[in-house]
């Protein structure tokens, strides 16, 4: 049997979701989505280790929902600074919200995962610039031979003194290339990473949402400069899948799981990265078969309000074979 080690690393915020149907969820979100998806997947097969930092009220809630998997480890869940995410999202259609952000946690350092250095596996979902620093990457990347997954809807958002949540150009992105085995971002954030040097001002935040002619030579730039593999979520689209092989750069656009009745779709990226984090698991270099794994759980996701939207590694496999035929 084997005895995977995965850690997690992000906020678990306090969300207050407006749908756009105009229901009204509160719940915790971010890692929670990501390690919980996780958990249903290894079974008995390994142990999930989330490491965020949430205010002291949140402290017990938080652990109590994660308590309910065996396989979850909560001991890297402290409260010590008294700082968590509070976020406030409305949707205005299904895919696009207005977000706030009225608290804000202590970034994850290296001693925060100082004794997780064993993990076969780091999925690193940060939601805001501030939250999983350049150093922790490096020291990680240093210390460890673990696969680093890493989300660039952090590096991509940050927040104002108001509370407004804005997305921002990743300028200093290829510093932190080198250090990222397998990065992951949706389209817009994909085009918060691809910027010319110099821009016109009528160009600044109009970007078309349904151009992709820029992923190539975003890819061939970041496969490059360090990564192993980029995939870029493309809603209803799938996954478009970039890594090299013998013949240069592969391209797969691995299609998306269909699902018949979207409730909510908050947590979809961060289930998709624990998706990715499994499918890696067992094939450090199969990034089409975990990107199977990361559309099934990111599709469950929509499913509901409650955590048990995410199935049995048996069902999830079953869902995947209805989809593409094999796993």
């Amino acid at each position: 049997m084997s005895n995977y080690k995965v850690g997690v690393l992000g906020p678990i915020p306090r969300d207050h979701i407006t749908t756009h149907r105009g229901e009204v969820i509160e719940k915790y979100g971010c890692a929670t989505h990501t390690a919980i998806g996780l958990a249903k997947l290894l079974e008995t097969d390994g142990t999930v280790y989330p490491v965020s930092h949430v205010r002291k009220k949140d402290e017990q809630a938080v652990k109590e929902i994660l308590a309910t998997y065996k396989n979850i480890d909560t001991s890297h869940v402290t409260s010590h600074a008294d700082q968590g995410d509070i976020i406030s999202l409305k949707f205005v259609d299904q895919n696009n919200r207005l977000e706030k952000q009225t608290g804000f946690m202590n970034p994850i350092l290296p001693e925060d995962v100082a004794d997780l250095l064993d993990c076969d596996v780091f999925v690193c979902v940060p939601i805001t610039d501030f939250e999983i620093p350049l150093e922790t990457l490096k020291y990680i990347k240093a210390n460890s031979n673990a696969i680093i997954i890493f989300d660039a809807h952090g590096p991509t958002n940050t927040c104002t003194t108001s509370g407004e949540r804005l997305t921002k150009f990743w300028i200093d992105r290829d510093q932190w290339l080198p250090y990222i085995d397998v990065l992951k971002m949706n389209l817009e954030e994909s085009k918060c990473c691809w910027f010319e040097k110099e821009y016109r001002l009528e160009n600044l935040g109009h970007f078309d949402e349904e151009d992709t002619s820029h992923l190539p030579a975003l890819a061939g730039h970041m496969l490059d400069h360090g990564i192993k593999s980029l995939i870029v979520t493309l809603d209803s689209n799938g996954g478009a899948v970039f890594f090299k092989n013998g013949q240069g750069i592969h391209k797969e656009v691995v299609p998306s799981i269909k699902v018949d009745h979207v409730v909510d779709t908050t947590g979809c990226g961060d289930s998709f990265a624990g998706g990715l984090g499994y499918g890696l698991l067992t094939d450090a270099t199969d990034y089409i078969k975990a990107t199977k794994y990361a559309n099934a759980l990111g599709a469950l996701r929509t499913q509901g309000r409650t955590f048990e939207v995410f199935k049995s590694r048996k069902e999830t496999d079953q869902l995947i074979l209805d989809t593409y035929g094999s796993l």
